[in-house]
């Protein structure tokens, strides 16, 4: 049987507290639903705190590593997948989730939102400018939702699994 993959996406360095506050639990409520968490697997930002929240919640998470090495790998990742291909890896984390959360915003999180939806890929928005929320809803022909809170991502990651 085929696991749900939950691909969870946002800054590394630069991500604010509340981004990783929030991708912290996120990660820890996809774990409480049995799905699978990936993220881009660095010890940094949403992807650290999406990972941590995961383990937290005694689930499973795969980390897609830009590099050649483990090097800079969150300690969360259970299932490191060492790609050597820098952001190029960004294409393997989208086509590998069944839905993408993106949560903040930076510039290889913009070029995976925008993937998710060239490739109609059901996508939710987290701490992402209005603005840019409006302009991304007009590109969108698949399911694109907004969410405020841990609980409205998960509602909204049912509902694209139809649960």
């Amino acid at each position: 049987m085929v696991r749900t993959l939950i691909g969870v996406m946002g800054p590394g360095e630069k991500a604010t507290a509340a981004e990783r506050a929030t991708a912290f639990a996120v990660g820890q409520r996809i774990a409480q639903h049995g799905w699978i968490l990936l993220t881009g697997g660095r010890a940094a930002g949403v992807m650290e705190a999406a990972s941590q929240g995961a383990h937290a919640g005694g689930g499973l998470v795969v980390g897609i590593l830009p590099h050649d090495s483990l090097a800079m790998m969150s300690t969360a990742v259970d299932i490191p997948i060492v790609t050597g291909v820098g952001y190029a890896r960004n294409v393997i984390n989208v086509l590998s989730s069944q839905v993408v959360i993106a949560c903040g915003l930076g510039a290889g999180t913009l070029s995976e939102i925008a993937l998710a939806i060239k490739l109609r890929k059901p996508l939710v928005l987290m701490h992402i400018p209005p603005a840019l929320q409006s302009e991304l809803r007009q590109l969108a022909t698949a399911s694109l939702d907004i969410a405020e809170t841990p609980d409205a991502a998960i509602a909204q990651v049912q509902k694209a699994l139809m649960l």
